[in-house]
This record gives structure tokens, C-alpha cells and sequence, in this order.
């Protein structure tokens, strides 16, 4: 192993590898994002409203899968990190070895039981014309056998993480992933068929398996396969059991609404709803970026070193809320031009308004990204799956009477709500289990409430003119309280960036 596993919080936690690990990650998955909003409207065109609706729901399926690992992915970068930062690296490779057989044993069984109840989804949840019944069975459950692929990959980066090696991840990462949106481009130009967009998924997914494992072995050599310890699973599996119930109702949260709006109104309503918000929800791929560097980082000092730690949350969750606030207002103000611009008329009128909703949402979304991997990283992800589980029960409900209500429109408020909701209670978790964190949500509270209200008036502004000038507000509002809380260190590093101050 290389000497990253002897290094200290001190080192781990720094804000220079940090932002490092931050770019990396975003322009990672900010490559494939680009080709992907090209491709998007090309396979649209290929598939059709109602077979696209489909494929929405399949690339949700691939989401849900995540949670078959039983948490043990985020646990073990959890303590793998946790590890190096105490001096303990040299035991990574038994937890590792140990970590990869159960996942892959445990995500095998839940496959096949997928493969089995997917005519139940198909036939039975979903309103699916029947000349596609046949077509959407087989392509779902070739998708389903590939759970492991999806199980594993997530692990394998997990342990790259751990090391900190985002830049050589994402090197690999970038072209392989712009195949996952090319491969079904060209499958559909072979063979007029959702099944070959499915194998097409599969095949960039083992490939880019077979990349994560060429990189960790150098971290890990042999994968710690060799060396495998099932003893060390007992506390991965109470921690990993709680991240995964997190996860499943997070996954839960996210996606239950595109299924509810499939079997209560159909598939071209689920198109229209389904495709803004995976446009919006593209944007996780800058607070997962974060987050990504944010874990390995906090999980080595936030014992012995609370104010770094709570110096990174700060820090994070600015980073995040700059990244992500510009796209947002950008996206609440113009929603239905783009949508026309990218997609055309029908899907600028039925999902104009949906997108504006969400746009909202979404920047919630993103920051809950920050006391979330705070949580985890400490331990304490008991907390964060007790309170998606309080969500489900409101926010489920909330959402099928708005949906029947005012259709997707409703759906929409629901999933903007519940992702505020999200955000504020995961700041205030945060700081009520890990004290020196409360500091840095007290400070950063006028930030969120700013760009919440001035995201909500531009929804309801009439016309593009009005809601143009609400967001040139809101952003200058923001950027002044986020230079007030911003640490000082940060401040002076940006002005000599700029050239305003003397190195």
C-alpha cells in the first residue's frame, strides 16, 4: 500500500486536497452529463413518449439497486478512512476482501429475486400498453441480473475514495461513462429494442467494474480477497444495515412518485415528469462530488480534530451552494424554454411548470448532501435513516394527494417540500449529534433562507423579464452572506486567485 495510509486528519482534512478531490469528481461526472444532455433528445426521438418513459424508469431502477449492498459500500470507505487517519491502514485489505464476498454474495440473491417479481411491476403496477409488455419485461430483467454490477462498482469506488484517489477514478471514469449514454444511442440504432439498451447499460458497467478494480489493487493488493477477515463485517453490517435502510428510503423518496404518476395517470405523464426531474437531478453530481471528498476527509478527523471537521462542514456546504444556485435560478426562470429548446413543444408545455418546481427543490436537495455525509462519516447513520422514515410518512402521502389533486404539479410541490424539509432537519441533526457542527449551520441558516424565498417568488413571477431580475437578486444576496460566513483562509485564497491580494 502507498503512503497515503500513513497520513494524519490534519492532512486528510485540508481544504487544498479537498477542492482537488471536489473538481476531479465533478468534471468526472460533468463530462458524461454534457453528452448526455445531447443524446437525450436523439433517444427520445428513438424510442418514442411511451417506451422512453420506460427507460426513465429503468435508469430509477438502477438507483434502487444501490440499496441491495446493505450500506456496506459507505461503511467500508467509512472505516477504511476511519482507519488510515488513526495509523491503521495496514488492516484495510482483510475489511476490504471480507466487504466485496458479502457484497456480491448478498446482491446476487437479491437479483434473482428482482428478476423473478418483475412481471409483477410490469404487468400489475405499471399502465404498459400491451404491445410493450413483452419488450419492457425482458429488457427490466436483463437489468435486474446486473444488480451485482451496480453493487459492486459502488464498492470499488468506495475503497478508491478511502485512498483519496479521486483524480485517477475519474480519468478512467469519464470515458467510460459517456458510453453509458452513447451505448444505448447505438444499441437502438442496431436493434429497434429496449432489451439492447439494457445490455448496452450492462456491458458499461462491467467495464467500468473491471477499471475500479485494476485501480483499487494498487491500494489493495489482490482486493484483500486473499485476506479476507468476516469477523470485521459485524460492525460494518450495524452501520451498513442503518445506511442502507437510509438509502432505500431515500431512493424511496426520490423515485416513488414517477411510479405512483405511471399507475395513477400513465406513461406519457411520467415523461413529462420523470424527464424534468432527472434533469434537475442531474445537478447531484456536484454535491455527491463533494460529498465524495467531504467523507474519507471528515471520517479521519472528526475525532481528534472537531474544529477542522466542522471547518469542512462550513466549507462544503458553501462550495455546494455555489456550484449549485446559479444552475438552479437558471433553471426556475427559464424551465419551459429549455425544455422546448431541448426536447420541443409538448414537453416545454406539459413539464415547463414541473421543472420550475423542482428547480427549487433540487438546490435543498443538494446542500442536505453535507450534514448527510456528516452524519455518516461519525457514525450516527441511525439518525439520517429514522428521519427519511418520519419523511415517508408524511411526504408519501402528501404527494398522492397532491398528485390526484393537481396532477404532476402536485407531485412536484411535494418533492420540493420534502427536499426542504430534508435540508433544514439534517442541519439541525447534524448539530445536534456532533456539537462543534452547530456553529456552521447558525452561520450558514440566512444563506439557505435567502435563496429558498428567492427561488419560491421567481416559480410564481410572471414571465421571464420578472423572474430574470428576482434571480439576479437573490444571487447577489447570496454571494454577500456567503463571503461574510466563508473562512477566512478560504477569503485570502480567493482574492490572491483573482489577483486582489499578495500571495
Amino acid at each position: 500500500m502507498t503512503g497515503t495510509a500513513s497520513e494524519g486528519p490534519e492532512d486528510r482534512a485540508g481544504g487544498r486536497r479537498l477542492v482537488s478531490g471536489v473538481l476531479w469528481n465533478a468534471l468526472g461526472r460533468g463530462v458524461p452529463l454534457l453528452i448526455a444532455l445531447v443524446i437525450t433528445p436523439v433517444l427520445v426521438h428513438l424510442m418514442g413518449t411511451e417506451r422512453w418513459g420506460l427507460f426513465t424508469l429503468a435508469l430509477a431502477m438502477v438507483g434502487i439497486f444501490g440499496v441491495f449492498d446493505l450500506g456496506l459500500g459507505m461503511a467500508l470507505t467509512r472505516a477504511v478512512s476511519e482507519a488510515i487517519g488513526e495509523g491503521r491502514g495496514r488492516d484495510a485489505p482483510a475489511l476490504v476482501g471480507a466487504t466485496i464476498y458479502a457484497l456480491l454474495g448478498l446482491s446476487s440473491v437479491m437479483a434473482v429475486l428482482a428478476y423473478v417479481l418483475m412481471p409483477v411491476l410490469i404487468r400489475h403496477v405499471l399502465i404498459v400498453p400491451p404491445g410493450l409488455e413483452a419488450e419492457a419485461l425482458a429488457a427490466f430483467r436483463v437489468l435486474a441480473l446486473a444488480a451485482p454490477l451496480v453493487v459492486l462498482n459502488a464498492a470499488l469506488w468506495g475503497v478508491l475514495a478511502a485512498w483519496q484517489r479521486f483524480r485517477a477514478a475519474n480519468i478512467v471514469n469519464m470515458p467510460v461513462s459517456v458510453f453509458y449514454y452513447l451505448g444505448p444511442v447505438l444499441a437502438l440504432l442496431a436493434w429497434d429494442s429496449l432489451v439492447g439498451v439494457m445490455f448496452a447499460l450492462v456491458a458499461v458497467r462491467l467495464a467500468s467494474g473491471l477499471a475500479y478494480a485494476a485501480l483499487a489493487w494498487k491500494d489493495v493488493p489482490r482486493l484483500g480477497l486473499d485476506r479476507a477477515r468476516f469477523a470485521l463485517l459485524r460492525p460494518l453490517l450495524r452501520q451498513g444495515g442503518w445506511m442502507s435502510l437510509s438509502g432505500a428510503l431515500t431512493q424511496m423518496l426520490l423515485y416513488a412518485d414517477r411510479f405512483l404518476v405511471g399507475a395513477v395517470i400513465g406513461l406519457t405523464a411520467v415523461a413529462f415528469y420523470a424527464t424534468p426531474l432527472d434533469l434537475v437531478m442531474r445537478m447531484w453530481i456536484l454535491p455527491v462530488a463533494v460529498a465524495q471528498a467531504l467523507l474519507p476527509a471528515i471520517a479521519s478527523s472528526y475525532r481528534t480534530a472537531p474544529e477542522r471537521t466542522a471547518l469542512l462542514l462550513r466549507r462544503g456546504a458553501l462550495i455546494v451552494a455555489g456550484l449549485v444556485l446559479p444552475a438552479c435560478l437558471v433553471l426556475v426562470a427559464l424551465a419551459p424554454w429549455l425544455l422546448w429548446l431541448w426536447l420541443g413543444n409538448a414537453f416545454a408545455d406539459g413539464g415547463g411548470m414541473v421543472m420550475r418546481i423542482l428547480g427549487v427543490g433540487i438546490f435543498f436537495s443538494c446542500l442536505a448532501f453535507v450534514p448527510g455525509v456528516l452524519l455518516d462519516a461519525i457514525g450516527r447513520p441511525e439518525v439520517t435513516a429514522t428521519f427519511s422514515l418520519v419523511q415517508a410518512a408524511v411526504f408519501l402521502p402528501l404527494g398522492a394527494g397532491l398528485l390526484l389533486l393537481i396532477g404532476i404539479e402536485g407531485a412536484a410541490i411535494a418533492w420540493a417540500l420534502r427536499a426542504a424539509a430534508d435540508c433544514a432537519g439534517r442541519f439541525l441533526l447534524a448539530a445536534r449529534f456532533y456539537p462543534p457542527a452547530a456553529v456552521a449551520g447558525r452561520a450558514l441558516l440566512p444563506l439557505l433562507a435567502a435563496a429558498g424565498v428567492g427561488l419560491g417568488l421567481m416559480v410564481v413571477a410572471p414571465g421571464f423579464i420578472a423572474a430574470g431580475l428576482l434571480g439576479v437578486v437573490t444571487l447577489a444576496v447570496v454571494v454577500v452572506l456567503g463571503w461574510r460566513i466563508a473562512p477566512e483562509e478560504d477569503r485570502a485564497m480567493l482574492l490572491r486567485r483573482v489577483g486582489l491580494a499578495r500571495a
